[in-house]
């Protein structure tokens, strides 16, 4: 059972000026969770509490301004600040495990882990970790533009119990993407599709017999190891699922050989049959000095077509290097990282 805290963190109730009740609401929600679970549970069939750390509407990838592409109106420290209070608050109230659902982005999600292992170490005990991306439409990318096996390369650091993709859309187009990451991860796979996309009404128009047959042939397939519903659907939309998936034996886990997989918005997996790797150096400062005189100028625009080049010429990896004493580092990067962020050709390879 999920609690009802898609929003609950301080950005999210920040928008009704209710932040300062973010603790109260946690609890609460965690605990009438916690009341429903036990009392339809039993040695045979025990029920769990999974506390919910929803996306917030701000995003540390994207910026709101199409004027300025650099601008972020939130950090991750914000974003992570408010991760850990909500979480906290969640395990107060009985919360069995921890799920970062609906991510569209994944720094957004980064966040949350990180202030998740920054709880953990404070209390000295940990609960399993459930992730979630959302795919946003038919492109077959996060709303940050990862596709779903690079969004599990990026947050697979975290040993999670499970990744998987709930929301926009319906089990027909999300199939392919379920597919992606149960042949890359090697952790459970969870999967809570809408039932369908929604109509001119708002409205969705899957009924619980078709989403059942689907979510069925997934389990038969050997893709799903949890599965549920998220927009659209009904307690007998679950219904029918359950009885679609009962006996069915679930997916294993793949035991992956040890690579190097490193992601931008796509995945790059290194092995021995990728031979040379091409690592675009430009993009440094100490390695090129016309993006050394760029950046100082601050022409991020040019330092743009720079790393565009690099990526066009064949680079698979750039290395990014701000370390020179005549500037400020940490700001300089950040500036033209964000930048990057919102430029897909350049954003698609792994950054170091």
């Amino acid at each position: 059972v999920e609690t009802n805290t898609f929003t609950a963190t301080a950005l999210g109730q920040a928008e009704y000026g209710t932040e300062a009740l973010v603790a109260e609401i946690n609890r609460a929600a965690a605990a009438i969770a916690r009341e429903a679970a036990d009392a339809h549970a039993s040695a045979e069939r025990p029920r769990y509490v999974a506390g919910v750390l929803g996306p917030t509407a701000r995003t540390a990838s994207l910026s709101p301004s199409v004027e300025d592409p650099g601008f972020r109106n939130v950090t991750f420290v914000e974003l992570s600040t408010g991760y850990r209070e909500a979480a906290a608050a969640l395990l107060e109230g009985g919360a069995d495990l921890l799920l970062v659902e609906t991510v569209f982005d994944t720094l957004n999600a980064k966040a949350a882990l990180f202030a998740l292992e920054e709880l953990f170490d404070a209390l000295g005990w940990r609960v399993p970790v459930m992730i979630s991306g959302t795919i946003t439409d038919r492109s077959g990318r996060t709303l940050s533009g990862q596709t779903a096996d690079a969004f599990w390369t990026s947050v697979a650091h975290a040993r999670p119990l499970s990744i998987g993709l709930n929301c926009a859309l319906g089990p027909d187009l999300l199939h392919g993407h379920i597919q992606d990451l149960a042949r890359s991860a090697d952790t459970f796979v969870s999967a809570h599709p809408n039932a369908g996309l929604p109509n001119a009404l708002g409205g969705y128009d899957l009924g619980p017999g078709q989403m059942a047959r689907d979510l069925g042939a997934w389990a038969r397939e050997g893709l799903v190891n949890i599965v549920g519903g998220c927009c659209g659907t009904t307690p007998e939309h679950i219904a029918a699922i359950a009885a679609a998936v009962a006996g069915v034996p679930p997916r294993r886990p793949p035991t992956l050989p040890p690579r190097t997989r490193l992601a931008g918005l796509e995945r790059f997996v290194i092995g021995p049959e990728t031979n040379f790797v091409n690592v675009g150096e430009r993009t440094n400062v100490t390695g090129s000095r016309r993006f050394a005189r760029l950046i100082g100028e601050r022409d991020y625009e040019a330092a743009l077509g720079v790393a565009r080049q690099q990526v066009e010429a064949g680079a698979q990896l750039l290395d990014v290097n701000f370390d020179d004493a005549l500037l400020d580092g940490p700001a300089a990067m950040t500036t033209f990282l964000n930048l990057v962020a919102a430029e897909p050709d350049i954003a698609r390879v792994p950054i170091m």
